[in-house]
């Protein structure tokens, strides 16, 4: 396929703004306040593992509570029935805007998962998430995928994760900034590239290992950002919110 000029403006979400917040704690009070304050200044919530298993889906609806999209990331990975299963659940109890599993888990249990999304979204009448395949975390370089036996890159890895996961149906993937721009150009403009690893230029050097700013995400063709300790870790998280939204439409 050969390049493709990429309009920035095709990222922005029903609400307008690419930006979900990562409300990363199992701290109810905590996530309900900083939703409640970041609500008018993102694009959309980001609940994980950590908050799900300490309060599961009554506490994810209070703290989303309909004030924005939901980004239910829990990483499915497992047989194919149950991955199923579990996206019927997630689907039927909270209703998420976009959802992830991990593409890793082969070409059954991707499809067992779209498949199962839009049965889901039939039945609850509501409407069928984005299935995102999960390629390669952004916590890990090419000396930690040697450590679990991957001999090619992490660039090798994540596009070969991203074939599968197109082909299987999913409507996109998880990738770091860095696989951008090979993605865009791989699966072209309709397959969503959705980014952690994002920090603004004050907020580099913590624990993901490839990572970029806001307004270069955007210029390489992200369709989502999600972004955590630099908004909520902030003395004023809706204004830190902000300040990334106005540099992403400078950007734009």
């Amino acid at each position: 396929m050969g390049a493709i000029c990429y309009n920035p403006t095709m990222m922005r979400n029903i609400s307008g703004n690419p930006v979900f917040c990562a409300l990363d704690t199992v701290d109810l009070a905590a996530a309900e306040r900083l939703a409640g304050e970041v609500a008018g200044s993102v694009g959309g919530l980001k609940v994980g593992k950590e908050f799900f298993t300490a309060h599961g889906p009554q506490g994810v609806s209070q703290v989303v509570a309909g004030r924005l999209p939901l980004f239910l990331d829990l990483k499915f990975h497992d047989i194919p029935n149950t991955v199923a299963g579990g996206v019927r659940a997630a689907i039927g109890a909270v209703a998420p805007f976009m959802m992830t599993v991990h593409a890793s888990g082969g070409r059954a249990m991707l499809r067992a998962a779209v498949d199962a999304a839009a049965t889901a979204a039939g039945e609850t009448g509501t409407r069928k998430p984005l299935i995102l395949g999960v390629t390669v975390l952004t916590s890990l370089d090419q000396d930690d995928l040697r450590d679990t036996g991957v001999a090619g890159t992490v660039t090798d890895q994540v596009r070969r994760l991203a074939d599968l996961a197109q082909a299987n149906g999913l409507d996109g993937v998880i990738c770091s900034p860095h696989e951008i721009k090979t993605l865009r150009a791989d699966r072209g403009p309709a397959f969503k590239l959705v980014v952690p690893g994002i920090r603004p230029a004050s907020a580099m050097g913590d624990d993901q290992k490839r990572v970029m700013t806001p307004a270069d995400a955007v210029a390489l063709g992200a369709d989502y950002l999600v972004i955590g300790r630099p908004i909520t870790a902030a003395g004023d998280p809706a204004a830190a919110a902000r300040a990334i939204d106005a540099e992403i439409g400078r950007a734009a």
